[in-house]
């Protein structure tokens, strides 16, 4: 059963921009506070952001400010805007809850280029 679809990645140069979206379903996810999470070729997956429901929102230090994680639970999504990225920013994006309850999706790969 596929609890979460991501989509959205691509390939940017330095500096340029993405936003990724990822769709779930079910009250768990509904009702859950939501992040995203990546990998990075030869390194464990890292959390990125998380969004409550009363959308309070953190992030890791090396992508405040230029990230921005939102939600819609009508729609059941969540979303994560990028800007002024980096070769580093390169990774395959998870989404799932913030406690990582639902098995992981494909993930959808950013590569950023210098």
């Amino acid at each position: 059963q596929i609890h979460m679809v991501e989509s959205g990645g691509g390939l940017v140069q330095a500096g340029g921009s993405l936003t990724l979206s990822c769709a779930g379903s079910g009250d768990i996810w509904r009702l859950s506070p939501l992040a995203w999470f990546r990998q990075a070729p030869g390194k464990q997956r890292e959390w990125v952001a998380t969004i409550t429901n009363g959308r309070t929102s953190n992030y890791v230090d090396s992508v405040r400010g230029r990230f921005t994680i939102s939600r819609d639970n009508a729609k059941m999504t969540v979303t994560l805007q990028m800007v002024s990225l980096k070769p580093e920013d390169t990774a395959v994006y998870y989404c799932n809850t913030a406690r990582e309850t639902f098995p992981w999706g494909q993930g959808t790969q950013v590569t950023v280029s210098s």
